[in-house]
């Protein structure tokens, strides 16, 4: 799984390519969350426009994020997530607690 961090004005968007499975979901995290420690963002973004495959650890990786931003009094918002990984996040409930949101241009 590769991603690239992008940092302003105390907003964090991760962009994350690839599967978000349990090979990845580890390595992942220990990079998202010290990034989390060094900028201290109000808010992140997790750019979910170019995931292929969600499974179960990578539902844990998203709701794990949301837990720490939500204890440090920020908050989160999943960027384009593809039908497919929005199917899986409607099935485990994470669409009543985090918002999606589509850029323009981007399918629902």
């Amino acid at each position: 799984m590769e991603h690239t961090i992008k940092s302003e004005n105390g907003v964090m968007t991760v962009y994350l390519r690839g599967e978000m499975d349990h090979h990845n979901a580890a390595r992942l995290r220990e990079q998202i969350d010290a990034a989390l420690t060094f900028e201290n963002p109000a808010v992140l973004r997790l750019d979910l426009s170019e995931i292929a495959f969600c499974d179960s650890s990578g539902l844990g990786f998203i709701m794990g994020r949301y837990r720490r931003m939500e204890s440090a009094g920020g908050s989160m918002i999943l960027v384009n997530p593809s039908e497919p990984t929005m199917r899986i996040l409607r099935l485990a409930g994470v669409d009543s607690i985090i918002r999606a949101e589509y850029t323009k241009g981007a399918a629902k």
